[in-house]
């Protein structure tokens, strides 16, 4: 029951990135809203599904590096919306922060999974 709750905590930290990252990209220029905002959510999603294929799977560990993988594309993303000034650095240092939470969750399902294996 412990692992079905902190599951539970991961999608519910996925869920705020997600409705943080919406607002933000909501605030993008024109321009970008079909270049970096389309991969940003394209990433996101990306997340989430992984999330959701690691927990259904048996073997968890061939989904579980997919899902850290992307959580770190993720984090290249943020980290261009700054350096191209898309975002100030209070909101770089807020959205990294959700992110980070997360790499630090999917990190500790991964040094689960690798004990129980």
């Amino acid at each position: 029951m412990k692992s079905n709750d902190a599951y539970l905590k991961l999608i519910t930290k996925l869920e705020e990135l997600d409705a943080y990252t919406h607002t933000v990209l909501h605030q993008f220029p024109k321009l970008e809203r079909h270049l970096l905002c389309a991969e940003m959510r394209a990433a996101m999603n990306k997340v989430c599904r992984l999330a959701v294929v690691a927990w259904k799977r048996r073997q968890k560990a061939s989904s579980l590096f997919d899902l850290d993988v992307e959580i770190e594309v993720f984090r290249h993303f943020i980290r261009k919306a700054h350096r191209l000034e898309y975002i100030n650095t209070h909101r770089l240092e807020v959205w990294m922060k959700h992110t980070n939470e997360i790499g630090r969750m999917v990190g500790a399902w991964i040094k689960h999974e690798g004990a129980a294996m």
